[in-house]
């Protein structure tokens, strides 16, 4: 009786349900590094920033007729995109509990009530922080050898978030309020923030009110934030990613010999190897 318990079990294993090589497969296409997986993750990648753009001219897009289609097809996409990472993960619960897949759900339920969630439409373009959370995005630099430059788009990338999410706030919030209304529209929000981060303040466009002075603030300070970071990503020597083996120092010089923490000798790999 228990050879046969035996039996079953040995069989079991070496024929997968159909449901766990579905998750194998995906986990292979999400995280492998094989010619096809790559080209995979490419397809995605291409497909997410097809979408972020549709986020970014959302508010020139929803008088169209074609709107509500787009947005429900694109829906439809992310729903996809969703369950195959949770399937593509190995445990879906604490997958769940991660910060960049709250948005992504958050960012979901937006889409499938456009209506309801109108103000609050313009956090989609969070999708674009949380896309360069996950591996689909670094691996086409790092098959290019662009690995010491994932600093720089980082802070790039975090720049023009905050100023796509700020000026969506700015016009979900103070555009066309009274007659005497400063923004107009989504090009003049987009205009306002730009001068406010950059703080150039030309003064022809203002938030009016307390709340538009304490928003203002926010903006200037969080911008320069965002721009001394850039510029320090921008200007400071480059680094690979390489753990020290003896003390687990996760960056050194390009050329580093030697870990200059605990002074270990180091084998970094160049772009040939």
């Amino acid at each position: 009786m228990s050879a046969k318990k035996d039996k079953t079990a040995e069989d079991a294993a070496d024929n997968p349900t159909g449901f766990r090589r579905l998750r194998s497969t995906l986990r292979l296409l999400y995280h492998s590094q094989s010619p096809g997986a790559q080209r995979f993750q490419f397809a995605v990648l291409i497909v997410d920033l097809a979408i972020i753009a549709f986020f970014i001219a959302t508010p020139l897009l929803r008088d169209d007729d074609s709107f509500l289609w787009i947005d429900y097809s694109i829906a439809a996409l992310l729903a996809a995109d969703l369950v195959a990472r949770a399937l593509a993960s190995t445990n879906i619960l604490r997958w769940l509990r991660q910060m960049p897949v709250i948005i992504d759900i958050f960012i979901l339920a937006t889409l499938l009530a456009p209506t309801w969630l109108v103000n609050l439409g313009f956090l989609r373009i969070l999708r674009l922080w949380t896309l360069t959370r996950t591996t689909t995005f670094w691996h086409p630099l790092q098959k290019r050898g662009l690995d010491p430059y994932r600093e720089p788009v980082q802070a790039v990338i975090n720049l023009l978030v905050f100023l796509f999410v700020m000026t969506g706030m700015v016009y979900t919030a103070f555009a066309n309020r009274d007659e005497h209304a400063s923004i107009a529209g989504y090009v003049d929000a987009l205009y306002f923030t730009v001068t406010a981060v950059t703080t150039t303040g030309f003064g022809d466009i203002v938030l009016p009110g307390t709340w538009g002075k304490l928003a203002s603030i926010v903006i200037m300070i969080t911008g320069i934030s965002l721009f001394v970071r850039l510029a320090q990503a921008i200007f400071r020597p480059a680094k690979v990613h390489f753990p020290c083996p003896q003390c687990g120092l996760q960056k050194h010089d390009p050329d580093a010999v030697h870990c200059k923490a605990c002074g270990h000798l180091l084998n970094i790999p160049d772009d040939g190897h």
